[in-house]
């Protein structure tokens, strides 16, 4: 018997660029960006940090605004696939102002003191996107 035809070793998949991940939505880019950015600053903040701060509650700070950043970057990602830009920008102002106050108040407190009261602001914008996100 001829054997002209050929058996692939694994099976074929036609996957689409666009396969249900909206990948052209702005929240789903932005969501990888300020993932990826919290990956760096975490690594920044386990390698680099301890050579300018000294102070351990100031290095928990990041660490709590890292683990903030990181896993409202996933609840972007969430925004973006539901398709609910109300959440979405609650979730990125969450993220700016609740870890991006918390960062520059542990490299330099005493200059940029008057940004504590923008770390609540921030809490209340990420909590706001999860109540937002179960309302859609």
């Amino acid at each position: 018997m001829p054997r002209n035809e050929t058996i692939p070793l694994l099976p074929q998949y036609s996957v689409s660029i666009n396969n249900g991940l909206r990948r052209n939505n702005f929240f789903w880019l932005l969501a990888c960006a300020l993932g990826a950015s919290a990956v760096g600053l975490g690594a920044f903040g386990a390698h680099g940090l301890k050579d300018i701060v000294k102070d351990p509650a100031r290095v928990a700070n990041w660490d709590t605004a890292v683990l903030y950043h990181l896993v409202h970057s996933l609840a972007l990602l969430l925004a973006a696939q539901a398709r609910n830009p109300i959440s979405g920008v609650l979730f990125t102002a969450g993220i700016i102002l609740f870890s991006g106050s918390m960062y520059v108040l542990v490299l330099d407190p005493e200059h940029f003191r008057w940004l504590g009261p923008v770390t609540p602001i921030g809490g209340v914008c990420l909590i706001l996107g999860w109540i937002m996100l179960a309302l859609q």
